[in-house]
């Protein structure tokens, strides 16, 4: 799946910053990618981007009109409609990782054909994918996995990537989720795929390399939460994965939408990981623990940290208040 860019992204009718979370990722990542904002009457979120119509995006360049509004349920509004298809008859493809496919709404459907443009929903991949064979792949691999879902997995990707492209190694950020693919625009959203299929869609991604060339896949879900342990244990068969980086969310009380199940004990998390990444690579280890500490004010934060490193021994960041370079010497060393 290959989006064309650049992207006008569409903020829609947001009612506040979090429903834009995915046109936010993608400005904060690359914002080379992005020509303007379209906001509609009502909405509440800006990326900062200047605020321009469909026909000026389009005679700047813009190839895609990113959907960037995470709204719940995933649905497209009828509000929505005119201006999607406006963008179509001027000569853009449309991208969205919503749950309702763009594909399946009818006036979209014929306006796309109409003009001859695309409209990728990331969500649902397009390619059928083989069953993985577990062989060892040259070049190397980063995963981060995770204590619980969304617990900064993709933005910790994400950084470690931006840091080892700084350094000048090479480097390719491969997208698992619909957001990722959205800030990136390649991948594969594998918790859709099939799962006897899913560690072969990984090795897909992620494929034979150079012997230094780090692919970084973007993790998903937990081994420990009962609603996705699945789809993690697939990634993390196919990613073959030479480095891991635990990601951890501090202050929550029970994993994520279950409230019957407590968080894994850190240890015991980076254990079981390793136990699993082994079956396809015996030689992964843990390089460190990216944690994200919002929700403590900067004192309670680095006492934490701190203090998780001389249990670990390995280097505890929050990447957005540090930054991951010492992960990454890490990695390197």
């Amino acid at each position: 799946m290959e989006i064309q860019k650049p992207y006008l992204l569409f903020l829609g009718d947001a009612p506040d910053a979090l429903a834009a979370k995915v046109a936010q990722g993608i400005k904060q990542w690359h914002p080379e990618y992005c020509v303007g904002q379209y906001r509609m009457q009502g909405c509440n979120a800006d990326c900062g981007l200047e605020d321009i119509d469909i026909p000026t995006a389009h005679a700047k360049g813009a190839k895609t009109m990113v959907i960037g509004v995470a709204n719940r349920g995933g649905f497209i509004s009828n509000a929505w409609i005119k201006v999607l298809q406006e963008a179509l008859e001027v000569g853009m493809d449309l991208a969205a990782g919503l749950h309702v496919r763009l594909n399946d709404i009818p006036e979209l459907a014929q306006t796309a054909h109409k003009f001859g443009r695309t409209m990728f929903d990331v969500r649902f991949p397009t390619q059928d994918f083989p069953v993985a064979a577990g062989t060892k792949r040259p070049g190397k691999r980063l995963l981060p996995v995770g204590t619980d879902c969304s617990v900064g997995k993709m933005y910790t990707a994400l950084a470690i990537t931006d840091e080892l492209a700084k350094r000048n190694e090479k480097v390719t950020f491969r997208a698992t989720g619909q957001t990722g693919i959205l800030v990136s625009g390649a991948g594969v959203c594998v918790d859709s795929v099939i799962s006897d299929f899913i560690s072969g869609a990984v090795e897909v991604l992620a494929p034979a390399n150079d012997p230094d060339h780090w692919d970084v896949i973007e993790g998903q879900g937990s081994l420990f939460h009962p609603s996705f342990a699945g789809v993690t244990t697939g990634l993390i068969h196919g990613a073959q994965a030479d480095a891991l980086v635990l990601c951890h969310e501090p202050t929550r009380e029970h994993m994520r939408g279950t409230p019957d199940f407590a968080l894994p004990e850190i240890d015991q998390c980076m254990q079981l990981n390793l136990a699993m990444a082994k079956l396809t690579n015996p030689a992964v280890k843990f390089v460190g623990i990216s944690v994200n500490t919002a929700k403590l004010d900067e004192a309670k934060a680095y006492e934490y940290m701190t203090q998780l490193e001389k249990e670990v021994g390995l280097p505890v960041v929050d990447p957005f208040r540090q930054g991951v370079s010492r992960i990454v010497d890490n990695l390197l060393a």
